[in-house]
């Protein structure tokens, strides 16, 4: 009956996106039916206070302030400079400048946290000069929807903290747990763009004339601004100063001053940094409150906890039942947001990953990893969203796009399985 109901749901949710109703509109549209059809409970007044409660949350304000800053960013001369600093430095690498996108990313989810944040701030800066500069928009952006979802493995986590809460265990170790696996996902993304490019060497733009190591030195001072403007978002979380909503307010006056100092942004610059923030990020709200309501729906409907219950009570050995959970989480992904998938499995599951004798550290990294997979796959991979109102491209080709770096990911869930130190060792030499 729960597999009818859940094949049900996707049915109407894939008729919806068919028929070109906002994406927004169809999360909530599938929640309201499946709350009217297999619950007692009214969907009405549910509806009001969850999309209200969704889009009126103080950490939320995080987002469109980095969005905002993204926008300064592509409208001036700092994402210009970025690329002037970073290009002689990579120009030898198989690839080149496809490989901003992942270093972009790597580095800002380190300030935001947030997957949809890194996303849509580093594809408003790179989509534009990547395309102007002739490289593949398929590579593009596959390789934004790939990296953007380390903004949920790079602390500051908010899935961490969540899961952290959840499982009782130290939220500190748990960031500094996801430092290497961050750093070994990055690396797999840009061997495969390395790979990629010595198979289709054709399709990357030439370099022109090679660079002196003096003349990447001087090349490295346009990188000087955008550092600066990251260590100042950086510092002010680690050092205690700010929170990231805190920060993500430091990133935009400090954006607006360089900008200002630079003489790079005029009235309508500004004005027009400011709609484009607005509107990516009521497209970003709308989502945001509908996968809400979706989630709500789903939890009164049972499905999440039913399907956890179930692998629950299979018994399986740990690697096995890692296996299980993974392909769980990730057809999860396909209906709700990550934190929610938390949420309404923990209480579950937690017990039957201490009794496989699982350590909960590493559990919390396998999760965000799988969660990580879920936002780039469709029908409801938030960063597929993201990245269709940005380039107005299909979900479907998207997707294709992004298959490569699921694969990877994959890959990573592997080595981090075969290998936990990658997880354990950083937490155990750092946290007493």
């Amino acid at each position: 009956m729960d597999v009818l109901i859940a094949a049900a749901l996707v049915v109407v949710l894939l008729t919806f996106l068919a028929g070109g109703v906002w994406i927004g509109l169809a999360l909530a549209a599938v929640g309201y039916a499946g709350m009217l059809a297999f619950t007692p409970r009214p969907p009405g007044d549910a509806m009001a206070v969850t999309i209200w409660g969704s889009s009126s949350g103080w950490t939320l304000t995080a987002l469109p302030l980095f969005l905002w800053m993204g926008e300064v960013l592509f409208r001036t001369r700092l994402s210009d400079d970025m690329f002037r600093g970073l290009s002689p430095w990579l120009e030898r690498l198989p690839g080149r400048l496809l490989h901003a996108n992942i270093i972009g990313c790597t580095i800002f989810a380190a300030v935001s946290g947030s997957s949809a944040a890194t996303c849509a701030t580093i594809g408003k800066i790179t989509l534009p000069e990547l395309s102007r500069r002739g490289y593949p928009e398929h590579m593009a952006i596959g390789t934004l929807a790939g990296a953007g979802t380390l903004g949920l493995l790079i602390p500051p986590s908010i899935i961490m903290i969540v899961y952290g809460v959840a499982a009782e265990v130290s939220i500190a170790r748990l960031f500094i747990a996801g430092v290497m696996p961050a750093l070994l996902l990055a690396a797999l993304f840009m061997g495969w763009v390395v790979l990629w490019a010595l198979r289709h060497p054709e399709q990357v733009p030439p370099i022109g004339e090679r660079t002196t190591l003096a003349q990447k030195l001087a090349a490295s001072r346009n990188l000087i601004p955008v550092v600066v403007l990251i260590a100042a978002v950086l510092g002010s979380i680690y050092a205690g100063v700010a929170t990231a909503t805190e920060a993500a307010g430091i990133g935009v006056v400090g954006s607006l001053i360089i900008a200002l100092l630079q003489r790079s942004l005029p009235w309508t610059s500004f004005r027009d940094s400011l709609m484009g923030a607005t509107r990516l990020y009521c497209m970003i709200a709308l989502i945001l409150s509908g996968s809400s309501f979706l989630t709500l729906a789903m939890a009164y409907i049972g499905l999440p906890r039913q399907l956890a219950a179930w692998v629950a009570s299979l018994g399986l050995a740990p690697g096995l039942l890692l296996l299980v959970l993974g392909v769980l989480f990730i057809t999860l992904g396909c209906f709700l947001d990550g934190i929610s998938m938390v949420v309404l499995t923990m209480a579950v599951l937690l017990p039957t990953v201490t009794a496989a004798g699982i350590d909960l550290i590493w559990f919390g990294i396998f999760i965000v990893l799988v969660v990580e997979m879920a936002q780039i796959t469709p029908p409801v991979g938030f960063n597929l969203f993201v990245l269709q109102g940005m380039t107005g491209r299909q979900i479907s080709e998207i997707a294709r796009y992004a298959t490569p770096y699921f694969v990877l990911m994959c890959v990573a869930v592997t080595i981090t399985y075969w290998f936990p130190g990658i997880v354990t060792w950083l937490p155990a030499k750092m946290i007493r």
